[in-house]
């Protein structure tokens, strides 16, 4: 079984899930510091989401970030990784299905997401889950 929690604090299973998840996400991703997994959990504006196994390992992540803009109070969800040996198990959409939970309890009236072309399965999940693609240019400016 696969419960779907919020991280509200720094413990060493979700260091230790940042470490072996976010390379399977991309290679080029390292491993966050304590103090950067303190601020992201400590961050107002963003929810870190987990999925956890009924012996407490930690086998899927998402963040869900919110803003508000002019048009509207939006979310975004990032870096949505499950690890390989739970994958095909429903964990990622159940991760999903939390993020957009969480995101009608804060209110946003539109959520988006990207996600690498390579990564078929996933553009397949959240097609089925009722995502729309959308067209536009996604543009990024390294600091």
């Amino acid at each position: 079984m696969i419960r779907i929690c919020e991280a509200h604090e720094v413990t060493e299973a979700l260091i230790d899930a940042f470490a072996r998840l976010l390379p399977q996400l991309s290679e080029r991703l390292t491993a966050p510091d304590r103090a950067t997994v303190a601020r992201i959990v400590a961050a107002p504006a963003t929810r870190q989401l987990t999925a956890v196994t009924d012996e407490g390992r930690i086998v899927g992540l998402l963040s869900v970030a919110f803003y508000d803009v002019p048009s509207g109070r939006k979310a975004w969800i990032e870096d949505v990784v499950v690890d390989a040996a739970a994958r095909g198990r429903g964990v990622g959409e159940a991760l999903v299905r939390a993020a957009l939970s969480v995101a009608r309890e804060e209110g946003a009236a539109r959520v988006m997401l990207t996600s690498n072309a390579a990564r078929r399965a996933a553009h397949r999940l959240y097609e089925r889950m009722g995502f729309v693609r959308y067209e536009t240019d996604c543009f990024r400016f390294e600091l």
